[in-house]
């Protein structure tokens, strides 16, 4: 079971650095101005969305790295945050930072899959959530969300980008099999 769970999320990892390479070269027929332009979705464009979704991921990255388990593939410098960030700070207003801090995080989130150990995902994970609320579950439970909230908001960026004119093609899971 264990290895099972653990190739689970390598191949969702697979599929995580596959789709997002989709989404940025889909942006890239977009200039800077209609990437950050408000089109009324949660995060309001397409570059926020984005941003969302590499605040997201670190902040879940630097929790599984507070668990006691040493990942050689999430080095603190890769997954920290600055003091007071949110799901709606700005820290890479640059396109270009943007896409190489997405291709880094993707690269990392695939060799932490990678060199997870076996009984990782049925570990208890224990963090606070942004609100202080102190969480305790299952890291598979973590390792899930963290994957769907990705998928959750790559459909939102999907749609942003149809809005726009821009098809980015198949993006479907089964895809890659």
């Amino acid at each position: 079971m264990d290895e099972a769970l653990r190739d689970n999320y390598r191949f969702l990892a697979r599929y995580n650095r596959w789709f997002n390479q989709r989404l940025y070269d889909a942006c890239e027929q977009l200039n800077d101005a209609e990437r950050k332009r408000d089109r009324g979705a949660f995060f309001g464009s397409l570059h926020q969305t984005l941003t969302h979704l590499v605040l997201a991921d670190k902040m879940w990255l630097e929790r599984f790295t507070r668990q006691g388990v040493v990942f050689a593939a999430l080095p603190a410098q890769l997954v920290a945050l600055p003091p007071g960030s949110d799901y709606t700070s700005d820290l890479h207003p640059d396109w270009a930072d943007l896409r190489r801090t997405r291709a880094a995080l993707d690269e990392a989130i695939e060799a932490w899959t990678q060199e997870m150990a076996a009984d990782f995902p049925v570990s208890t994970m224990r963090y606070a959530n942004t609100k202080g609320v102190q969480r305790e579950h299952a890291a598979w439970k973590a390792l899930t969300h963290f994957f769907n909230h990705q998928a959750h908001h790559r459909g939102q960026v999907t749609t942003l980008l149809m809005q726009a004119g821009i098809d980015p093609g198949v993006t479907d899971l089964v895809a890659l099999l």
